[in-house]
């Protein structure tokens, strides 16, 4: 199935990687992530290159300030591939969490952002990948809710103490500005001639993002519910109970189009649910891509072209999700954002799963 995908992929979205590469210079890349968050938080990032230390000379250093100017947060930005050094994936960690001193002085986030794009070749800035592009918008996610953080405590502090089901909430929620027309306009632009990148590409891949999303949909729901199911109620050797491969056959049959082979051992390889810290709490991967992309419809109501509006519902995420961390429920505070429980509809339209239509509020989902 995969083979035969790509190979649909290729014929209905064809461009390729090093076709795009020009268009995404790293620094206008940077200009254009930092001005959306600008334009949405009213956060500034300026270069502080030099001011401290860094463990590489390709490591930058970026200080974040408030509306008033004044400094709030830092971060490193580590970006390019280090194969000898460096392990590969990409990854945010935090270098100091926000914390209130004894001396009632405040001890500003400072965050890591780590990547692995491709290192710059001779005169040329580095060149990305959109799926690095991609990347970089979702740990500057990550990065913001450990920095914009408003919660004096560090246990519960940016991403501190925040439930599995909700920690990817802004990552993917960030991705979502990467296929925004006027976001990719502002920084995908040709790095010899500055040309922006033409729309047969921005169309293509906008259209390339729910490529067999139905089939995908129901891959995540098959392995969630393969997961609760082995944690949950499965025993093994238990008198009466079917072996584990039977379970995944069931499971398989109620949740996919085209059930495994006999020979099938998916589960030996199934790693996420025995030792990748997903057990029982696969289902949070298409959970979080429920609230991110509800998130985001919440500035599609607002109207994706009027700035006013896009800031206004970027203060509300901001003083939100962004700002309470691990204080509050995830549901409620996305309660408070959203003015509403979360809803599945938003997701089934961004796939190209729903026609579009006006959006209806469902009950809260636990």
């Amino acid at each position: 199935m995969p083979f035969w995908a790509e190979r649909l992929r290729e014929e209905r979205y064809a461009y390729t990687d090093e076709e795009l590469r020009p268009y995404f210079a790293l620094p206008r890349v940077l200009d254009g992530l930092f001005d959306t968050a600008k334009r949405l938080f009213g956060v500034t990032v300026r270069a502080a290159n030099g001011e401290v230390p860094v463990w590489d000379p390709s490591v930058q250093f970026f200080r974040v300030a408030d509306e008033s100017g004044k400094d709030i947060a830092a971060f490193y930005l580590d970006p390019y591939s280090r194969p000898a050094t460096k392990r590969g994936g990409a990854w945010m960690n935090g270098a100091l969490d926000r914390k209130r001193q004894p001396d009632g002085s405040l001890r500003l986030p400072v965050a890591y952002l780590v990547c692995n794009a491709t290192p710059p070749v001779g005169n040329k800035p580095a060149l990305l990948t959109f799926r690095e592009v991609e990347t970089l918008f979702h740990e500057f996610g990550h990065g913001l809710q450990h920095m914009l953080t408003r919660v004096d405590y560090p246990e519960a502090a940016g991403i501190n103490n925040v439930e599995w089901d909700a920690v990817e909430l802004p990552s993917q929620f960030m991705e979502n500005w990467c296929f925004h027309e006027e976001t990719l306009s502002r920084l995908a632009r040709h790095v010899d001639s500055g040309e922006p990148l033409p729309k047969h590409l921005q169309d293509k891949i906008r259209a390339g993002r729910i490529f067999r999303a139905a089939s995908m949909s129901l891959r995540q729901v098959y392995f969630a519910t393969l997961d609760l199911e082995l944690h949950h109620r499965y025993q093994p050797g238990g008198d009466g109970q079917a072996g584990f491969l039977e379970v995944q056959k069931r499971v398989a049959k109620e949740n996919t189009v085209l059930p495994p082979l006999p020979e099938d051992r998916f589960l030996c390889s199934f790693t996420h649910i025995f030792a990748g810290g997903y057990a029982a709490g696969y289902y949070s991967y298409k959970w979080a891509e429920v609230l991110s992309a509800d998130a985001f419809s919440a500035f599609e109501e607002a109207g994706l072209s009027d700035a006013q509006a896009l800031s206004r519902t970027g203060r509300r995420f901001r003083d939100t999700v962004l700002a309470l961390g691990g204080s509050r429920h995830p549901l409620e505070v996305f309660q408070e954002f959203r003015g509403r429980a979360p809803s599945t509809q938003p997701l089934l339209k961004q796939t190209g799963l729903l026609e579009t239509q006006e959006l209806e509020s469902t009950a809260p989902m636990m």
